[in-house]
């Protein structure tokens, strides 16, 4: 079989691959993505059927294309995946679907690539495959007790579940919104809640992420010392709505601190649930306190929103903390890890990952020469794993990548010469 060679290959088209596409094209610089499955994919079956994209439409997009929804609305997650394959389609984006990377190896000054349907030979290789590779669910509770046991990734509608009551056990985005989702279809919810930030959906008149783009939030180099893996707790879910934990359970879900050990089919659950709510109150109220006083200094007639500061009365599971949970006893019947995900590099052979299997790298540039990372949490600044970040990243890494043949035609031309 023929060895095909091309110039940079971009493993994944998703959001950071269809970026990394477009910005390598204007450059003019051959290339091909490749997809083991659909653009986008992960929007559409690794994701609940209810799901909208986290930010306002104005936000969570590329420079090059709107969606057709109001800039405040909130896009579904299949136009999410359907905006990315028109955009792949706008910009002629060389995407080859159905098709898996298998290995990544060096020989010299190429990159052998392998994979379901034939051996490529690469100057360049990057790696968008994002940081959602493989779910992570701890084994707290062993199959034995005959619970209905899914990550989040994996949960699609209350209708999937079992009768009885339901543990979700993580309160970031994901979490909260599938919690949320399941008490308003009558199920008893149970929701574990550790450290968070919780950002206000909208404050006086702008949505968060205006609010973070106009303090610098987005622009942060490094996340404060451990907080690079915080989970945020913010939803656009029914049009978008601060997450308010006091808030759900006064409506009757029935909150708890972290899930600590299980035994004898008892949860034991750690004593930190109000610390952990005040947490993310503190991050709630700083926030609004920086938004006031940007908006004080820079004479903005924005409408004052005193009700942002209200806080509920503590829901009895709050005042009253459960730290111990008879799963049987309380009728829960599943629980839903909303527990993240790590990284998978299984298939790349080369040494460019530190001791835990995480890329290493400098904004995206590998210490493997011609080996580059995008669409990762913090490639450059915060902004790097959503949408519009990750196309800032791949517009970077594309004008490395053209320095680069520049600098090298440039030495070979003098050596000829």
């Amino acid at each position: 079989m023929a060895v095909e060679k091309v110039d940079t290959l971009v493993i994944g088209a998703g959001q950071a691959g269809v970026a990394m596409s477009e910005h390598l094209g204007k450059r003019g610089i051959s290339h091909l993505v490749l997809e083991k499955s659909r653009i986008a994919e992960s929007w559409r079956t690794a994701r609940w059927d209810s799901l909208v994209a986290n930010g306002p439409a104005w936000h969570d997009r590329f420079p090059g294309m709107t969606f057709d929804l109001e800039d405040d609305a909130f896009a579904p997650k299949e136009q999410v995946a359907d905006y990315f394959v028109a955009y792949a389609q706008k910009i002629e984006a060389p995407i080859r679907t159905g098709i898996e990377v298998k290995s990544v190896r060096k020989e010299g000054d190429t990159f052998r690539v392998e994979t379901s349907e034939g051996l490529i030979e690469a100057k360049n290789v990057v790696s968008a495959t994002g940081a959602f590779q493989r779910p992570i669910m701890p084994a707290l509770v062993p199959d034995e007790e005959g619970l209905t046991q899914i990550h989040s990734n994996a949960y699609r509608n209350p209708g999937q579940l079992p009768e009885g009551a339901v543990l979700v056990v993580g309160a970031g985005s994901s979490g909260t919104q599938i919690a949320d989702e399941l008490l308003r279809a009558g199920k008893r919810v149970y929701l574990s809640i550790g450290p968070h930030d919780r950002p206000p959906r909208r404050y006086r008149g702008k949505d968060f992420c205006w609010w973070l783009g106009v303090l610098g939030i987005w622009d942060l180099k490094v996340p404060a010392p451990n907080t690079e893996h915080v989970t945020i707790a913010v939803s656009g879910a029914y049009g978008g709505n601060t997450v308010d934990f006091r808030r759900l359970g006064n409506r009757g879900m029935v909150l708890l601190g972290r899930a600590e050990t299980f035994k004898d089919g008892v949860l034991q659950i750690a004593p930190d649930l109000a610390e952990n709510i005040a947490r993310g109150d503190a991050n709630h109220f700083s926030l609004l306190d920086r938004a006031d006083d940007y908006a004080a200094k820079n004479n903005l007639d924005l409408p004052e929103e005193p009700e942002a500061r209200r806080k509920e009365a503590d829901p009895a599971c709050v005042s009253d903390p459960i730290l111990a949970l008879n799963l049987k006893e309380a009728g829960i019947t599943a629980i839903i890890w909303a527990t993240g995900y790590a990284v998978d590099y299984g298939w790349l052979k080369l040494d460019a990952l530190d001791e835990k299997g995480r890329p290493v790298h400098e904004r995206g540039v590998s210490k493997v020469p011609g080996l580059f990372f995008v669409g990762l949490p913090w490639l450059s600044r915060r902004a790097s794993s959503f949408i519009w970040g990750c196309w800032h990243d791949a517009d970077y890494l594309a004008g490395y990548i053209a320095e680069h043949r520049t600098a090298q035609a440039t030495d070979t031309a003098a050596a000829a010469s």
